[in-house]
């Protein structure tokens, strides 16, 4: 049976670590996977708002209901802000390993609540939790020492009141939020013995979090506590995790607190080690959490020499070997990269993308240019590598494309600047590894429905940009997305292939998603209106045309920098494309089935009456706004014909109204209007 809070709290206050223990481990079992509290509440709320709904027609206005407090949960949500506020007075004193993980724990779980996380929004609970994770800040203000010395004074008022009794603490107002023993207190060697006394633990924590066994014990007492400790400072930096994702004040006290400082020099730490901390992967999560929510600390991360050092994790996380140049040696016989591995890498490319996703917009000096193609270099290699699971080497692969992206183009030519063996592919003597496994990556992306534009649109840029660059990769791109036409018989759209693939995107319902489908191939058809047009149909084309002035068929050489690479190789056409060329639809991109004359069997005097019914009902809906005829204008965009069309006076148009209307009108009404 789960305890209650209350319970739980007055075993707090009273101290006795045995019976916290096991209640803590209650309940933590108990809500374990839970990560809404009022579940059964909100589900009630929502029942009755969709029952007013259906009887009123009318929602009432909530700005924002997940912070608003039900009033069936405000008791359980007040226990719950005692609970976590005891919770951090009780971790600030000398605890077993064993109990002070189970009030971490229950601390995660609890900091999964946003609207319970004031007693963790504070600067003493934040600064107590990066210690106990192992962060140790790099310098202590005055105005922090002075908010210790009134936590301190805050613990003993509260200490005091368990000595008058569980019913007074049960009837106490919810404890201060500030009732945690800063860090930065001495910490003094403990001694924590089990109930019945038969094991006995002196330990101390380090000023890096670490536990220290005390002289005279044996090698396996010391590995319980090591690993107690590990998994402690595991469990804190997952509750600071939770608390800065979840609550805007508390990233920015962190920025305030610098705590990003503290953690930066342990993860530099760690990259000197041999064996780095085995709670890492938890530490790039937060570093990742606060570049991504606080755009000073991106900057700040990013003048602290941030790529340079994540660079360098990475190359130490891959083991790589590094070969001439900008050339990472693979090894085919190496096993796959474990999935504990790859989130550490997943992680670190993650934060590198926070720093650098400006990157592609400036020009480098050479000193940063060749950190980029370091950084490259080590990129191309995390996209060839084999992990453990598809579906985290394609978050691998992802990740990477995003960082790829943001890189400068002048720096990407290192992902083709490497040796060429049997086994690779390569196309006029250059290596195009990774260059297909970008094309097999897309092509992975094109056959997912949901999402297209977060996973879709970074590797069809850097495709663009690539071949726009590189005409070997442009090439091979081609060949492969744009191969010779020589079943005309169906539509591009229709197509199963690649191609078919993308034209369909052309006229996605995403602007951003058919701009960048339409714009990689045009690219690969050198920017050329007529092979454009012959690959994807006009009316697929014509987004693309009329966005970039060209629907005349005419392309200015200068729209593109990349215009004078154009002209390296030639379009061929198949012998089936060449005899279907004259029967070809250029509107569809198809040769389209012989439909029979609808005016077949209409005298001359009828086609020509049929003809100006046709006019007349197009200038009526034309009149009406209903439909708006266009033209192309020298400039090879679109402009209204109306104005240049009908150059009458007014008194012209009614009367041409008036004889539309009359053409209109069934023979037997118009004989009668005509008397």
């Amino acid at each position: 049976m789960v305890p209650d809070v209350q319970t739980i709290i007055e075993s707090i206050i009273q101290g006795d670590q045995d019976t916290v223990q096991v209640q803590l481990d209650s309940y933590n079992t108990q809500y374990a996977e839970c990560f809404f509290f009022n579940t059964a509440a909100q589900e009630r709320k929502k029942e009755q708002e969709l029952e007013e709904f259906r009887k009123n027609k009318v929602r009432d206005y909530d700005p924002d209901s997940d912070s608003d407090i039900d009033s069936d949960d405000e008791p359980d949500l007040l226990l719950r802000e005692r609970l976590a506020t005891a919770l951090l007075c009780f971790i600030s004193s000398q605890l077993q390993p064993a109990v002070l993980r189970v009030c971490l724990q229950t601390l995660r779980i609890l900091s999964r609540d946003r609207r319970a996380l004031g007693p963790m929004v504070t600067d003493s609970a934040l600064l107590n939790l990066a210690h106990l994770g192992g962060i140790r800040l790099l310098q202590t203000c005055p105005q922090q020492e002075e908010r210790a010395d009134q936590t301190a004074r805050k613990q003993s008022q509260i200490l005091s009141r368990a000595a008058s009794g569980c019913e007074e603490a049960a009837d106490a107002p919810p404890l201060a939020v500030s009732s945690v023993v800063s860090p930065s207190s001495p910490v003094d060697v403990a001694c924590a013995s089990t109930t019945n006394d038969l094991v006995h633990h002196c330990y101390k924590w380090t000023d890096d979090g670490h536990v220290m066994l005390a002289p005279g014990k044996s090698d396996s007492d010391e590995e319980e506590m090591e690993e107690d400790g590990d998994v402690c400072r595991k469990e804190a930096i997952k509750v600071l995790c939770n608390v800065i994702y979840n609550s805007p004040r508390a990233q920015e006290k962190a920025s305030t607190l610098r705590l990003l400082q503290g953690l930066w020099e342990s993860l530099k730490q760690d990259i000197g080690s041999r064996e780095p901390s085995s709670g890492q992967f938890y530490k790039l999560r937060l570093l990742f959490l606060l570049t991504a929510l606080r755009p000073e600390l991106r900057l700040q991360l990013q003048q602290e020499r941030g790529v340079a050092v994540l660079t360098k994790v990475l190359e130490q996380r891959l083991t790589v070997r590094w070969g001439e140049g900008y050339e990472v040696l693979s090894d085919s016989t190496a096993p796959p990269i474990s999935k504990e591995m790859s989130q550490e890498i997943i992680e670190i490319l993650k934060t590198l993308f926070n720093i650098a996703h400006r990157f592609h917009r400036q020009e480098p000096d050479e000193e940063d240019a060749a950190l980029y193609r370091h950084l490259a270099a080590v990129l191309r290699h995390c996209l060839l590598l084999s992990c453990d699971g598809e579906g985290t080497l394609e978050e691998l692969q992802g990740h990477t494309v995003n960082i790829l992206s943001a890189l400068p183009l002048t720096c990407l030519d290192v992902l083709l600047s490497v040796h060429v063996d049997k086994a690779s592919h390569k196309w006029e003597g250059v290596n195009m590894d990774c260059v297909h496994t970008l094309l097999l990556f897309m092509d992975r992306r094109l056959n997912r429905a949901s999402k297209l534009k977060e996973k879709l649109i970074p590797v069809l840029n850097l495709m663009t940009e690539s071949s726009r660059a590189h005409k070997e990769t442009r090439h091979y791109l081609r060949q492969k997305i744009l191969p010779p036409l020589r079943d005309v018989a169906i539509r591009p759209e229709h197509d199963t292939t690649l191609r078919g693939q993308l034209v369909r995107l052309m006229t996605h319902i995403d602007t951003d998603v058919k701009h960048c489908a339409a714009e990689l191939l045009f690219v690969l058809c050198k920017e050329n209106v007529r092979r454009f047009v012959k690959y994807t149909g006009y009316g697929n084309a014509a987004g693309l045309l009329a966005a970039r002035g060209l629907l005349n068929g005419r392309r200015n050489s200068g729209d593109s920098q990349y215009a004078s690479q154009y002209s390296s190789d030639s379009d061929s056409d198949t012998e089936e494309y060449r005899e279907a060329k004259a029967r070809i639809n250029l509107v569809t991109g198809r040769v389209e089935i012989e439909q029979p004359d609808p005016m077949e069997g209409m005298t001359e005097e009828e086609k020509e009456e049929e003809a100006r019914r046709l006019i007349s009902m197009i200038n009526r809906l034309s009149r009406d706004q209903i439909i708006q005829p266009m033209g192309v204008t020298a400039e090879g965009r679109l402009a209204p014909l109306w104005s240049q069309m009908r150059g009458c006076t007014l008194e012209e148009e009614e009367e041409e109204d008036e004889e539309e209307d009359i053409d209109l009108m069934p023979e037997g009404r118009k004989d009668k209007q005509m008397e």
